[in-house]
């Protein structure tokens, strides 16, 4: 089926999410298309019960909450959603289509789009977890949340009463060893080596954590230990192996492993649009957003250009920006009458004709 629109939006992160909102104001239908089966990126995907100190408005928000306002704020503009996606193949179409169709996106799963525009706003790219070379892994994979082989927490509860290995020396292993404690029954915190590359004071609490591991609510740091093994019957893990650098192996009662071992990210056939690249990054004018191919934009940490600060709200203000430069190149160069919210209301409150 061939979807016709606006703007095609890559990529459902926050700054993704705003673009859907920014282009609604200008009176731009969005499809919006990740490889992820849940809109929020990583915000949803790493951190969502994690607070975010620097969105405007929000003292503290956690990353759930946040995309939640932000697919509410969306849905006055009606998007649609093209989710566990990849966006497989970009063409110009030749000459382009009255009606102001541009471009035709092809994704993993057949779905075609054709837009008049094409909003890059896909992070660091499709991006997924550094797996640890363990033999069997895969089959403790894909558990439901608290149990198996787990590479993010998306419900905390879901790990009460659980006895927890949490593998891995930054932030996103101690701060949910954090996190978690008072909620697991017990868990073990392994890492190679007694030195961690998480915040100060984050370690400084989870040492403070320590103590017995008698089973109600311990914490025990088992260092220096390294994954060696996993047991348990059709799926259902029940211990973890952990093997010292001198030969010394620990068995761990376990019904979660959470491996955090970092990222691997990858633009994928993002790289073979014909955009021009700088160290897996889009460079675009500051001015606009757009990249080296008219019609092509790229906001969020993807985009680059001199003095980027890679924030949430930088990428927000790059989404108002896009927008903008997008209605004259939609409208047959018709010129923007700048209006504020206040002024002009809601989406839909009072609809702006874009197609002239």
């Amino acid at each position: 089926m061939t979807h016709s629109t606006d703007v095609a939006i890559v990529g459902a992160g926050p700054v993704g999410l705003f673009a859907v909102f920014e282009c609604g104001m200008l009176g731009f239908r969005s499809h919006v298309i990740d490889t992820l089966d849940a809109i929020g990126g990583q915000c949803s995907a790493l951190y969502p019960e994690k607070p975010i100190y620097d969105i405007p408005g929000y003292p503290q928000i956690s990353g759930g909450d946040l995309v939640e306002r932000l697919e509410a704020q969306a849905a006055a503009v009606h998007p649609v959603y093209h989710l566990g996606q990849r966006v497989e193949k970009l063409e110009r179409l030749a000459g382009g289509h009255a009606d102001g169709r541009r471009f035709r996106l092809t994704t993993s799963k057949g779905t075609v789009i054709e837009a008049g525009a094409v909003i890059i706003a896909a992070g660091a790219g499709a991006f997924g977890p550094n797996r640890p070379p363990l033999d069997g892994i895969t089959a403790y994979e894909g558990r439901p949340e608290g149990s198996g082989v787990q590479y993010l927490v998306r419900r905390t509860e879901a790990y009460r009463g659980k006895s927890v290995v949490i593998a891995g020396g930054g932030d996103s292993a101690v701060d949910w060893a954090l996190a978690l404690h008072g909620i697991a029954s017990q868990i073990f915190f392994v890492h190679r080596r007694d030195q961690f590359r998480a915040a100060t004071e984050s370690v400084a609490k989870l040492r403070a954590l320590q103590g017995p591991n008698t089973g109600t609510t311990g914490l025990e740091i088992v260092v220096p230990y390294q994954l060696a093994g996993l047991a348990g019957d059709n799926g259902m893990l029940s211990e973890v192996t952990v093997a010292s650098l001198d030969g010394n192996r620990r068995r761990l009662p376990a019904d979660a492993l959470l491996a955090f071992f970092g990222l691997k990210t990858d633009l994928g056939p993002i790289a073979q649009w014909g955009v021009a690249l700088e160290q897996h990054h889009l460079p675009v004018d500051p001015a606009t957003c757009q990249t080296s191919e008219p019609g092509i934009f790229a906001i969020g940490d993807v985009a680059s250009y001199r003095g980027k600060l890679k924030l949430i709200l930088t990428g927000f203000a790059e989404a108002a920006t896009t927008a903008h430069a997008i209605f004259p190149q939609l409208s047959g160069g018709k010129a923007l009458h700048f209006e504020y919210s206040t002024t002009k209301g809601a989406p839909g409150s009072q609809k702006v004709d874009a197609q002239g």
